[in-house]
């Protein structure tokens, strides 16, 4: 996988090696991350995801060694560095070195990887209901992007996987819809598009936001509401927005059978016109 990478202030096009087992990064995980797209030297949303990244670290009680507007920059510089029609994923993390259980805030480190991750385009994911569930607040980090809560997500898409799926439908602890293992959430019924309220539970993403205000300033009605299974069992559409895949069609949920939706084209199609404003070239 061809990649350009920053760690110790220098650039690099091979994987840094950082971490040893006395690191409390590598036993104790405490890492922030984020993550962020670039394609046709397009950044959409850069900086939000950036200030998210600082966000994340300091609620895992590390201490940023650099801000928002810095990391953004060294992301762009990545991007100036590839070719202008790579298709990159982006992905700034802070992490520590010292510590016993909690990390020393003063031993944080930061890297960037951004690397060759084509975009899987507008295609049809299978998604099934997984067994696993979202950690309640005061159960794990949930206000962070944070390493250490993926592990449940890769249990749930293992479990997808085994069935034949793609991609698994994750309930909160109350047992209402969450999201899926590595994305948000959608659905459309009778001209209503939602996805679940913000409960703190789930990371409602960057680009989740940005499809938001993008349908909303283009006439669709959209709520945020509790949303349950039989909600997403009688919807007309189920879609899904995140970083990897940006918008994507659900053609299969459980046995019920669906098509790519008018809402979910325009979702995709609007996303990517937006996108065109944030060149870095």
């Amino acid at each position: 996988m061809a990649g350009i990478y920053y760690a110790d202030g220098k650039w690099t096009d091979e994987n840094p090696k950082l971490t040893g087992p006395m690191d409390h990064a590598f036993w104790m995980s405490s890492v922030a991350f984020d993550g962020a797209r670039a394609f046709q030297g397009l950044v959409p949303d850069l900086e939000p995801h950036c200030v998210r990244l600082v966000h994340s670290a300091v609620a895992m009680g590390l201490d940023p060694t650099l801000d928002a507007e810095e990391v953004a920059e060294l992301c762009r510089e990545a991007v100036r560095k590839c070719p202008r029609d790579a298709e990159l994923y982006i992905r700034p993390m802070f992490y520590a070195t010292e510590g016993f259980v909690l990390p020393e805030p003063d031993s944080t480190k930061f890297v960037l990887a951004v690397y060759d991750s084509p975009l899987p385009g507008f295609t049809g994911v299978k998604a099934c209901l997984s067994s696993y569930r979202r950690p309640a607040r005061d159960m794990a980090p949930t206000d962070a992007k944070a390493s250490c809560l993926y592990p449940n997500s890769q249990r749930a898409l293992r479990e997808a996987a085994d069935r034949g799926f793609d991609n698994a439908i994750i309930r909160d602890p109350s047992n209402n819809i969450a999201e899926f293992a590595t994305a948000n959430i959608w659905i459309a019924k009778d001209g209503v598009v939602s996805t679940p309220v913000d409960n703190g539970t789930f990371l409602a993403g960057v680009t989740r936001r940005r499809v938001m205000d993008l349908l909303a300033d283009n006439g669709v009605h959209v709520e945020e509401r509790t949303t349950t299974w039989d909600d997403v069992m009688t919807a007309n559409e189920v879609f899904s927005t995140g970083n990897y895949g940006k918008v994507m069609p659900v053609t299969q949920v459980e046995d019920r059978d669906l098509q790519p939706g008018p809402i979910a084209t325009m979702a995709h199609d609007l996303y990517f016109e937006f996108a065109k404003s944030t060149s870095v070239f």
